[in-house]
């Protein structure tokens, strides 16, 4: 195996703390949501920033998983909802659901490019197992008519 690439964060003072990355491009704090109870406010939490990270991952590995296919896409955007789920015996569990938006194309075939995506993309297989991923693809009505 060889490392392409590394990211570097550091993180001080936990969910209302402050995040850093090492090349100094994101450098912000961190709040509870007030759906957690918290503040809310300015600042972003790990859950959205696992988010960001997760959707950016899978529309990449939606795109080489289509052109490997050879089937052009156009317009596409996926949208990444990380849920923290407290389970009946007090555990916090996270939860997934993308939501693909995959223009000129009918929500089958959107949706089997999506599966093919989640076996390739590095986010769904290090938690594959781990964590539930709802996968969704929303019907283009152009491609559908």
């Amino acid at each position: 195996m060889r490392a392409l690439y590394t990211a570097e964060v550091t993180a001080h003072g936990g969910r209302e703390g402050h995040v850093r990355y090492s090349d100094g491009i994101l450098d912000t704090d961190l709040r509870v949501p007030k759906e957690m109870g918290g503040p809310g406010g300015r600042g972003t939490n790990p859950e959205q920033l696992f988010a960001a990270g997760y959707a950016a991952c899978f529309e990449s590995a939606l795109r080489a998983v289509a052109r490997s296919q050879k089937k052009p896409l156009q317009e596409t955007s996926i949208t990444a909802r990380v849920t923290l789920n407290l389970t009946d015996d007090k555990r916090y569990l996270l939860g997934v659901e993308l939501r693909g938006r995959l223009e000129g194309l009918a929500e089958a075939d959107a949706l089997a490019l999506m599966r093919a995506a989640h076996d390739v993309c590095p986010y769904s297989r290090a938690t594959r197992g781990n964590i539930e991923v709802r996968l969704l693809a929303e019907s283009d009505p152009v491609a559908v008519a």
